[in-house]
């Protein structure tokens, strides 16, 4: 019995945090969990070097690695808080999708082009007509240049 009422209270608790803002703001929003481990690593380095032996109130006064230590956990502590005042920052629609993707096509279809021979024969032989096959024959006839000049006069 004593683990069912243990069970119960358990799933209990998680939905109850489960609808707690503040906890589903800590598990969405990945700046917070950062400025919070960032505060408690700080403060928890400044509780070391407090109990370093000196008196606490030397060692707040004198400890120049203390006092930035303490003031790292002061701002962290400060952007976490803010973080959770502010509402939630809503997810920013992504704008230009049609131009963007006609802007790929745009630059993949001249890349295809320029670097496929055969692509660029069609559209070429598309946009300014097929190229002609030219035979050429020759409507002279052959002059006798070819013979030497002393045969020909003799």
């Amino acid at each position: 019995m004593a683990a069912k009422d243990k069970l119960g209270k358990a799933s209990e608790a998680a939905r109850t945090a489960a609808d707690n803002r503040y906890v589903q703001r800590l598990l969405e929003d990945e700046e917070l969990r950062a400025s919070l481990l960032s505060a408690y690593g700080a403060a928890r380095s400044a509780y070391g070097r407090l109990n370093n032996g000196k008196p606490a109130t030397e060692a707040l006064f004198e400890d120049k690695k203390l006092q930035e230590e303490l003031k790292s956990a002061i701002g962290s502590l400060r952007d976490a808080t803010g973080a959770l005042r502010e509402p939630p920052a809503k997810a920013r629609k992504r704008r230009g999708g049609f131009k963007r993707a006609l802007l790929l096509a745009t630059i993949g279809g001249m890349l295809a082009i320029a670097l496929n021979e055969g692509l660029r024969t069609k559209v070429l032989d598309l946009l300014f007509g097929a190229e002609e096959q030219f035979d050429y024959t020759s409507t002279t006839a052959p002059s006798n240049a070819a013979e030497p000049a002393g045969m020909a006069s003799a």
